[in-house]
């Protein structure tokens, strides 16, 4: 760590003479590894392949000391949150447990960086803290996929997308993963030009810069290994209408299909039935929206399309063998890659 600043200190200006940019990434509790390495990495390859500090960084979080990450890696910080510098730009990495990791003194800071027009970005679930802060109001975002009924739920008016990254104006936010590398390499095509931003990912064996318009989940069929067209399209149906379910027979209809005929489709490729599989996609909703929220037993229900609270528990012990009580007083960290 001393390694790092003595050698940000030699150089204050990169050899063609403009300034460096600088970079402050903030690590909250639980924080994912990959996500920060994916981030971080980028910037320290293009600095090489240049032959000029183009990017220096500092890590800051709350006390200034340590971190923890969610493999139980512990990082040294070199700054607490306090001032930063005019041109800094704050990436704020998210993980496990990101509610909890969103405190009150990390949202008043965010907020007060924000009114000075600094780039924001959060990755993997950090977009949960930027939003709570109010900084991704009337824009983009998106989140890792795991977070994003939770996220839903509590921010019904920010623009969720499915993309691995998104860039609205000052404000980035990212899926998760490996999808920091993609957000770093765009950062740096845009300042430094593509063909540096291509020799940094040769350099990571990284073959394909994916863009913001990339979906961050696998397709439906390599998801279910199974490709067959109408089936796929009754999923995606299926997903998308998790808190109204739609009847077999209409979703037999609109894919041109008899009841029947949908019913040996999932049984042949899926071994379950369509209303099975509908069902187990409801209730792994709700363990998330329990996991991941506040929201009460009763409102997840209806959030998954359950009208009774007692059908919705008899279900879900019957899947997950407890009740969903118990599940909301176990929960002990999830979302994030």
């Amino acid at each position: 760590m001393a390694e790092r600043a003595r050698e940000s200190d030699l150089i204050e200006v990169a050899a063609d003479g403009s300034r460096p940019q600088d970079l402050v990434f903030v690590l909250l509790d639980q924080f994912t590894m990959l996500s920060f390495a994916g981030a971080i990495e980028p910037f320290r390859i293009a600095n090489r392949m240049s032959g000029k500090t183009l990017y220096r960084w500092r890590l800051a979080g709350e006390g200034g000391e340590w971190a923890t990450c969610s493999n139980g890696t512990q990082v040294a910080l070199d700054i607490d949150l306090g001032d930063l510098g005019r041109d800094e730009i704050v990436l704020v990495c998210g993980g496990l447990n990101v509610q909890a990791a969103t405190t009150r003194r990390l949202v008043g800071w965010l907020r007060r960086e924000a009114r000075k027009g600094r780039a924001i970005a959060g990755l993997c679930t950090a977009a949960h803290a930027l939003a709570r802060a109010g900084l991704l109001e009337g824009r983009r975002a998106t989140i890792h996929w795991e977070n994003q009924d939770s996220f839903l739920e509590e921010f019904p008016e920010i623009e969720l997308t499915k993309s691995v990254f998104v860039v609205d104006g000052n404000r980035m936010t990212t899926a998760g993963g490996t999808a920091s590398i993609d957000l770093a390499l765009t950062m740096i095509a845009e300042t430094h030009g593509e063909d540096l931003a291509n020799a940094v990912a040769d350099q990571l064996i990284y073959s394909s810069i994916r863009t913001d318009q990339d979906t961050q989940r696998l397709s439906i069929p390599t998801r279910i290994g199974v490709r067959h067209p109408k089936l796929s399209q009754v999923i995606q149906v299926m997903e998308k209408n998790l808190e109204d379910p739609i009847s077999p027979a209409i979703l037999a209809r609109d894919v041109g299909m008899s009841t029947r005929q949908l019913e040996r489709l999932f049984r042949r490729y899926l071994n379950r039935s369509p209303k099975r599989y509908y069902m187990e996609l409801r209730l792994s909703k709700a363990r998330n929206l329990l996991m991941q929220t506040d929201m009460s037993v009763i409102n997840v229900a209806l959030a998954c399309g359950f009208a009774s609270p007692s059908h919705f528990s008899k279900c879900y012990r019957a899947h997950y063998n407890t009740t969903p009580y118990r599940e909301r007083g176990s929960r002990g960290g999830r979302g994030g890659a």
